[in-house]
C-alpha cells in the first residue's frame, strides 16, 4: 500500500476574521474528498459557543460536512472519539490559548488521535493557536506577555509564529527567541496567508491580501536572524496580483 501524504496547513485567517471566505475555500480545495467532512476543534477558546456557531454558519452552506468537537463537555467515549476523528477529511483548529489547548488534548488523548489522522492523510489546519500546535514550538501569548513555548505536537519541524504583522511586538520577540535558540528556526505567518505542507515540505503558499507574506526565520550565525519572504499566490481569481515578495 502507498502511504498517503501527511499534510497540514498554517492559516493566517479564515471564517473567524475574514469576510471573503478565500482561505477557507482554499482549505476545502486541498481536502482529499470532493465533499469533505470538516471538524472544527475550538479547544483553545474553551469551546466558546459563539466561535463554534460562527464556524457552522460559515461552512454549512459550503460543499462539505461540518461538525464541531467539544472537549470541555465531552460526549464521546474513547472509541467514539477515535472513530469520529478518523472519519474527518479536515480537522480545523481554532485560536485561543496554545498551552491550554495542548494540555486538554493530552488529557483526552486527542494529541495521539490527531497524529493518526495525519498519518492516514487527513488535512490538519488551524489559525493562531491552531497553527502553533502542530510544530515543535511556537511564539505565544498563552502566559500573558509574548513568550516562547518549546512545546507542540511536533508534526511540523521547527517553530511557528502567527500574527507576525498585526500584533505589536510579535516580529522582534519571535526573531529574538530564534536568535538565542529558545525556539528553533521556523515559519512566521502574516494575517491573510495560508501555507500547506506535505510530508514536512512546503508545497503551496497563498494569500488573500496583496502584501501578506510567509517568512522563513532562522539564526544567521552572527547572533541575529535571517528573515526570508516566501512568494505567495494571490487568491481571488483573475485580475488580482500579489505585491513584491
Amino acid at each position: 500500500m502507498v502511504r498517503p501524504e501527511r499534510r497540514l496547513a498554517l492559516l493566517g485567517g479564515g471564517f473567524s476574521s475574514d469576510d471573503d471566505g478565500l482561505l477557507d475555500d482554499w482549505v476545502l480545495g486541498a481536502a482529499a474528498a470532493p465533499r469533505p467532512a470538516v471538524c472544527f476543534v475550538p479547544t483553545a477558546s474553551g469551546d466558546a459557543p459563539a466561535y463554534a456557531e460562527r464556524f457552522l454558519a460559515a461552512f454549512r452552506d459550503r460543499a462539505c460536512e461540518p461538525s464541531v468537537l467539544p472537549l470541555f463537555r465531552r460526549e464521546l467515549d474513547d472509541e467514539g472519539l477515535r472513530d469520529f476523528l478518523l472519519a474527518q477529511d479536515v480537522v480545523y483548529v481554532g485560536g485561543g490559548n496554545t498551552a491550554n489547548l495542548l494540555a486538554v488534548w493530552r488529557a483526552h488523548g486527542v494529541d495521539r488521535l490527531l497524529r493518526e489522522v495525519y498519518d492516514r492523510g487527513g488535512l490538519l489546519c488551524g489559525i493562531s493557536a491552531g497553527a502553533n500546535c502542530w510544530a515543535d514550538g511556537s511564539h505565544t501569548d498563552s502566559f500573558g506577555p509574548l513568550a516562547h513555548l518549546p512545546d507542540g505536537l511536533g508534526l511540523l519541524t521547527g517553530s511557528v509564529c502567527p500574527h507576525y504583522d498585526s500584533e505589536p511586538g510579535r516580529r522582534p520577540s519571535y526573531r529574538a527567541a530564534v536568535a538565542r535558540g529558545a525556539l528553533p528556526a521556523g515559519w512566521a505567518v502574516e494575517d491573510g496567508v495560508g501555507a500547506l505542507f506535505a510530508d514536512g515540505a512546503l508545497t503551496d503558499t497563498v494569500t488573500r491580501t496583496p502584501h501578506a507574506r510567509l517568512y522563513r526565520v532562522a539564526p544567521d550565525g552572527a547572533g541575529g536572524t535571517s528573515e526570508i519572504p516566501v512568494p505567495c499566490r494571490l487568491l481571488g481569481g483573475p485580475g488580482r496580483t500579489a505585491g513584491p515578495a
